[in-house]
């Protein structure tokens, strides 16, 4: 079995250590943000963590009620120009914390008198030795060089802060329940192998999802270019109509990405609206009547709230990446032209 197939089954049982073991932390985090909030959270992230930053401003924004702004790192790096950070959360988010341009990010943050937040894979990083407070997923190292476990826990440790800063009982409950769920999504996830074989001679497809799924769009994007060399789009429900939409012909492939939830009938009807172009869906969704629709059904457990969806929605995805590479005979484990720590400035 190769390292990300490993990795890719590890996802339950580490997202449940992650709650269980630093549930606490995220709760002292959340207390002392909460006895002065911040204007705005900043969140900084490069590659599959910058996916995650997406994530949070959906999470953050809707379920928080706070003002959320995705870093432009070359401000900071390049045009030394940096935004005025004043009371702001610097919330930089990074598997191997050793980017130097988000390093520069958080500096410039505590610099300026910023809080400044960091949620990484250990402690011992370059990072974390300039944050005020460190969230390490101790997800453990990750021998792929493609991001999968290590991205799953960055959700939960973002959806952690989230619950902690409502403070809501139910939405710690709803927490809890989401190993159970990836464990269930991964086991109907089986007959993916065979099903990748179909896609082995395509070259480009399209990869749709809104809201809270906006970001497991970016994500299955990335692992669709990662792994199997493929050119794959992302973009909402809605963008996708303003313009890409005209790439559609018949047999074009569209995965769509439509969990119950507020996006759920806007990607139902634009899967309506695919069909009548004769494209070819794969769906991924916990809504028989969506996946009805589908050459290509990847189920996913119902049960989760929108919010945490997106926790459950890439593992699907990551399946069909990885068994489509292994389809077109790409390397697993180590993607060409790619290496584990990317340094850029």
């Amino acid at each position: 079995m190769s390292h990300l197939a490993r990795e890719i089954q590890s996802q339950p049982e580490m997202v449940e250590r992650l709650l269980r073991r630093e549930g606490r932390r995220v709760e002292r985090i959340a207390a002392r943000l909460a006895r002065r909030p911040p204007r705005c959270i900043f969140l900084v992230a490069r590659g599959s963590s910058d996916n995650a930053g997406l994530y949070g401003k959906y999470l953050f924004g809707a379920r928080n009620r706070r003002v959320v702004a995705l870093a432009t790192p070359s401000l900071f790096t390049l045009y030394r120009r940096p935004p005025d950070l004043t009371g702001c959360l610097v919330l930089a988010i990074s598997q191997s914390g050793a980017s130097d341009d988000l390093l520069q990010v958080v500096a410039e943050g505590r610099r300026q008198g910023a809080r400044t937040l960091v949620v990484t894979n250990t402690r011992k990083c370059p990072l974390s030795a300039e944050a005020d407070e460190v969230l390490a997923l101790g997800a453990g190292a990750e021998r792929a060089v493609a991001a999968t476990k290590t991205y799953t826990a960055e959700l939960a440790a973002l959806a952690m802060l989230s619950v902690a800063l409502s403070g809501a009982r139910r939405d710690r409950e709803a927490l809890m329940r989401v190993p159970d769920a990836m464990q269930a999504t991964l086991e109907a996830g089986a007959h993916l192998d065979s099903a990748a074989g179909r896609y082995r001679y395509v070259e480009h497809l399209s990869v749709i999802g809104r809201g809270y799924n906006y970001a497991t769009a970016f994500e299955l994007a990335l692992k669709l270019k990662e792994l199997a060399y493929l050119t794959a789009e992302p973009a909402s429900s809605a963008d996708f109509r303003h313009g890409p939409i005209a790439v559609i012909e018949e047999g074009f492939p569209v995965l769509l990405v439509g969990p119950a939830g507020k996006t759920l009938a806007d990607v139902s009807a634009l899967a309506r609206e695919l069909e009548d172009r004769r494209a070819e869906l794969l769906v991924i969704s916990d809504r028989r009547h969506l996946l009805a629709r589908a050459r290509t059904p990847l189920p996913i457990r119902s049960g989760l709230p929108e919010w945490l969806s997106p926790l459950v929605t890439v593992l699907p995805g990551q399946l069909f990446a990885m068994h489509l590479a292994a389809a077109r005979n790409c390397p697993l484990d180590t993607p060409r032209g790619l290496t584990k720590i990317t340094r850029t400035r």
